[in-house]
């Protein structure tokens, strides 16, 4: 038994042989008397006797009901996290693009919060894992959050390495004017897998989650053709440049990835299938 003793376990003047009754070689009456109660006045009745077997444990339903508010508002924490990174790479696009150098800071300075919100979240499942032990479904939520949101902060990573190498290169600019319109399109594909990934999230949508494949296919097929620009004999701009589009083109093209690999958790979760089923049209 926790915090008692055993029945037939001697004590210091006392040994509980049942509930609610104090037994120490003497009878009960005596005890009334001793106690000055007259022998006949009425024994309370044994709390275990009149305690109903079927009353409702309210305080384990309000522990139930604030564990799946803390569920629903880490779900809520992930989908702000998504709009967050969005936002981050669409700025670094913007920074990239026009050599401006306040906005490549703010991607980079912005960078912060979003791993701080991982720390935050993460302290948050590993709390409900330790005190909940929950299982099947409430086990796989919990988990995916934990991985979502290590996509979540690479994602943010990749918008701030982004901002980072607008930076290196102010005033000038780091994209040569022939790869341009290619990483404007890539901006713009950042931007809708990031949006679609946000819905996966918020809605549990298996549909939205299947648009993101078609999606990152596109990504790749910008990346390949990017490639194809560096590889041309007419490529003028020297290696650092090179170096700098082929290392813009590898982020692009990962943080798609990491958009992937977050409807892919979401739709194990809902489904328990591993594989997207894409939907291109």
């Amino acid at each position: 038994m926790l915090g008692g003793r055993s029945p037939g376990q001697r004590g210091s003047g006392r040994d509980v042989t049942r509930p609610g009754r104090l037994f120490t070689g003497v009878s009960p009456a005596v005890h009334l008397t001793v106690l000055g109660i007259p022998r006949s006045a009425p024994t309370v009745r044994e709390t275990s006797e009149e305690r109903p077997a079927d009353r409702p444990e309210r305080g384990g339903e309000r522990v139930r009901q604030q564990y799946h508010e803390e569920l629903a508002d880490i779900n809520a924490c992930l989908v702000e996290m998504a709009n967050a990174v969005g936002s981050a790479m669409s700025t670094a696009t913007t920074a990239l693009l026009d050599a401006d150098v306040a906005l490549a800071d703010l991607v980079i300075a912005g960078d912060e919060q979003v791993d701080a919100a991982r720390e935050s979240l993460e302290q948050r499942c590993f709390t409900l894992l330790a005190q909940q032990q929950p299982v099947a479904t409430d086990l796989r939520t919990i988990t995916a959050a934990t991985r979502i949101v290590a996509d979540l902060e690479r994602m943010g990573d990749l918008a701030a390495h982004v901002g980072k190498v607008a930076r290196m290169r102010f005033p000038d600019h780091a994209v040569p004017l022939e790869v341009r319109p290619i990483f404007l399109e890539a901006g713009h594909v950042a931007e809708r897998l990031v949006a679609q990934t946000a819905t996966v999230i918020a809605k549990l949508d298996v549909e939205a989650a299947g648009q993101l494949e078609a999606d990152d296919d596109l990504m790749d097929q910008l990346h390949r053709q990017l490639f194809g620009e560096l590889l041309s004999k007419d490529w003028p701009h020297g290696i650092e440049a090179a170096i700098d589009v082929t290392l813009l083109g590898r982020y692009y093209e990962r943080f798609a990835d990491h958009a992937v690999s977050v409807a892919r958790r979401v739709v194990y979760l809902v489904t328990g299938e591993r594989e997207i089923q894409a939907r291109a049209n």
